[in-house]
């Protein structure tokens, strides 16, 4: 049985007592969630929002504050309380309880430990992006995919976003015609890309770096677009802004204290593991970069120009795809500004769209304009960024199986759920990506050893 553990705090934190008896067999389906930092309460609270179908029945994590944090939210919901196991305890907790579905939202470096080790057990298997971290997490998880009756699926959250579902259904009804080529810029503000260097993200052994855990997002969304698999990787970048000391006074210095949940689950919890979720961005030890650019080349002849700059003074991303009867052109800025320094936001402050930045509003725009046509605007339904993606999935993991018109495969020609190979070919090219870093030299994706 492969060993899956998260790295064990000190001696001298206690974990509650793990329930021992099975429970009866329930017609809800039964989770389990490793890992209960702050993206776990997506999951958490999704399973209670859907209750009629899902059943919280375990918490795995290495922080005993942690896990009673969410376990007290879950009691005063109304909620049974679930039971809580230490991360050394997983295999345990998967012979106690037999859950139907464990969902992975711990540390990246952790999650091929501890997809192997679900899908050894049966169960199938959430993981939230990225897959992994490396091509040894990605043969790690094939393979366990490969031995197991458990189905993996990756929370590829974007691809629910309806601004990117609309641009996927251009392309399918090949109004574009056969793609050539992709260029897509992924702007991270000052804030939110400063966040990246607060936490251990900052360290390439950890995350993969942002090419691995943030870029893992946008090139799983140019796979989905274009229908294709990425064959060769070329990237330049370096660390451009920050990891170096300079006159940001207090801009970057969020307040944990400011919000209850960072405070309960980050700064209540730092005597057990030594983690601090508000380092300075500036200080020296990051080894991920800031700035990125990355060249793909696909299977079927496309070509993918990528760019990632994680200090914009506004935050969004422009994609154009260029096909053979066509171009299309998606425009989103989620935010136009961040204002620094204000309590429990980590430095971020929400703008007023319009009125806020007249000249570049919030919101969504997708143009489309055939050969010898003029250009059409496609109508967009209003979002409200990660919760619109993060609803919708969660609408597909939890209630997909029981009722195909909830989001399931069968209602779903647009492919949203994203399993094995569509979270391979994601990381595919952020891994291959570190190595031409580290090289400077064309890597092909076959040289990573997992076939896509």
């Amino acid at each position: 049985m492969t060993s899956a553990t998260l790295d064990a705090g000190p001696s001298a934190a206690t974990f509650p007592a793990a329930r021992t008896d099975a429970p009866p067999r329930r017609a809800r389906r039964r989770y389990a969630v490793v890992g209960t930092g702050q993206r776990a309460r997506t999951y958490v609270d999704g399973i209670g929002e859907h209750a009629d179908v899902a059943d919280l029945v375990a918490l795995v994590d290495t922080s005993p504050t942690r896990l009673r944090h969410h376990a007290d939210r879950v009691r005063l919901s109304g909620r049974a309380e679930p039971a809580l196991y230490a991360a050394e305890d997983l295999d345990r907790m998967l012979v106690d309880l037999a859950p139907d579905v464990v969902v992975v939202t711990s540390p990246d470096r952790t999650h091929a430990a501890h997809v192997a080790t679900a899908l050894g057990h049966g169960a199938d298997v959430v993981v939230e992006k990225p897959l992994t971290i490396d091509a040894g997490g990605m043969y790690t998880i094939a393979d366990a995919v490969r031995r197991s009756e458990g189905r993996l699926t990756v929370a590829h959250n974007y691809r629910y976003s309806p601004r990117n579902a609309a641009l996927r259904q251009v392309v399918a009804d090949g109004r574009l015609g056969d793609v050539v080529s992709v260029h897509f810029e992924w702007l991270l503000d000052a804030a939110h890309g400063a966040d990246y260097f607060r936490r251990w993200h900052r360290d390439k052994q950890s995350s993969g770096g942002l090419l691995v855990h943030k870029a893992s997002h946008h090139f799983d969304l140019v796979n989905w677009w274009v229908g294709d698999a990425p064959e060769t990787v070329y990237a330049r970048g370096g660390l451009k802004f920050y990891g170096r000391p300079q006159d940001a006074g207090e801009r970057y210095a969020p307040d944990l204290a400011a919000d209850d949940d960072l405070r309960a689950l980050y700064l209540d919890a730092a005597h057990e593991d030594g983690y601090r979720r508000d380092q300075d961005p500036f200080a020296p030890g990051a080894t991920i970069e800031d700035t990125l650019s990355v060249l793909v080349g696909y299977r079927d002849g496309a070509n993918l120009t990528y760019s990632l700059t994680a200090h914009s003074p506004w935050e969004g991303y422009r994609v154009a795809i260029n096909g053979t009867r066509g171009r299309a052109e998606l425009e989103v800025v989620e935010r136009c500004h961040a204002t620094p320094g204000l309590p429990g936001r980590l430095g971020t402050a929400l703008d007023d769209g319009e009125a806020c930045c007249p000249t570049r509003p919030r919101g969504a725009r997708l143009v489309v304009q055939e050969q010898w046509g003029t250009t059409e605007e496609v109508r967009l339904p209003a979002e409200h960024g990660h919760r619109t993606g993060d609803a919708a999935l969660l609408r597909d993991l939890l209630r997909g199986h029981l009722d195909p018109t909830s989001g399931g495969p069968d209602a779903d020609p647009l492919s949203r759920r994203a399993g094995l190979v569509d979270g391979l070919r994601a990381v595919a090219v952020g891994v291959a990506g570190n190595r031409s870093l580290a090289t400077g030299q064309v890597v092909p994706v076959s040289a990573l050893g997992t076939r896509l």
